[in-house]
């Protein structure tokens, strides 16, 4: 994973936390070191890696992967859960791999999250927070800092028989106090992470929308899928023609006509 978002037209991607650090975090002191703490809703999972980089004035190198070694990588996970869960993690801001100091350079990561019971029925979505050399002068890194991040369904059919599938899709929220922070609006400052603590909680919206523009025509009850050309056209764009519409089927396997609730 190699993928920045930018935050504000600054922020390459807000940190989002995750997974575990076991061993390799019980040895890291809070000196060399940031604790992510990270909120989730039911549902949810992560996996996330940061990445490592010599540090400025070195010549050496980051040793070549060797199988299932990755110098230069430290890799992070927090399981699936059924209920809203909040988790803590030291993240090192430095290594050392084949006796080259690293640096902490970006931290990507990937968002899962179930929408239903069958095994295909998950949405994803990536994002990653940017490190970069020197300090914010005249500027104190507050402890915590503070990102929200808002998440939302996305929902459409696939295939033949026109089953719904949901696209997960994740934002900035700009927090409460957030704005007059400068240093929460643009990459974060290696050299003042330390011994701060980073908080980043997610929700998951109530409401839904299609994930393709005129499909849907929206009812006060919900949303009923334009038929298009025939009951066999998969695009089947509305063009006008918001009284003429087709079922379709739930991830369970009940066909409906209406969504979410299925009947009228």
């Amino acid at each position: 994973m190699r993928h920045r978002n930018v935050f504000n037209g600054l922020v390459r991607s807000l940190m989002i936390g995750f997974g575990a650090l076991a061993a390799t975090a019980c040895s890291v002191t809070q000196q060399d070191s940031f604790t992510l703490v990270t909120e989730f809703p039911p549902g949810f999972k992560i996996r996330g890696e940061a990445q490592y980089v010599p540090r400025p004035g070195e010549t050496c190198t980051v040793p070549v992967k060797k199988g299932w070694e990755h110098p230069g990588f430290k890799f992070f996970k927090q399981e699936l859960s059924e209920k809203a869960q909040t988790a803590q993690f030291e993240v090192p801001l430095t290594s050392v791999e084949g006796g080259c100091p690293l640096v902490l350079d970006n931290f990507d990561y990937e968002i899962y999250a179930k929408y239903a019971a069958g095994p295909v029925d998950v949405g994803r979505e990536y994002s990653g927070i940017q490190f970069e050399n020197g300090v914010v002068d005249g500027v104190s890194l507050p402890s915590p800092i503070t990102l929200q991040r808002q998440c939302e369904w996305l929902f459409r059919t696939a295939g033949s028989n026109r089953v719904i599938a949901k696209i997960l899709k994740c934002s900035s929220v700009m927090s409460q106090g957030l704005s007059q922070n400068p240093v929460a609006e643009s990459p974060l400052p290696r050299a003042q992470m330390a011994g701060k603590a980073l908080k980043v909680s997610f929700s998951l919206s109530k409401e839904e929308r299609p994930a393709v523009g005129d499909n849907w025509v929206r009812f006060p009850n919900g949303w009923k899928r334009c038929i298009g050309k025939s009951l066999e056209d998969a695009y089947a764009f509305c063009n006008g023609n918001t009284t003429d519409f087709k079922s379709f089927r739930m991830p369970d396997g009940r066909v409906c006509s209406i969504y979410p609730g299925c009947t009228e």
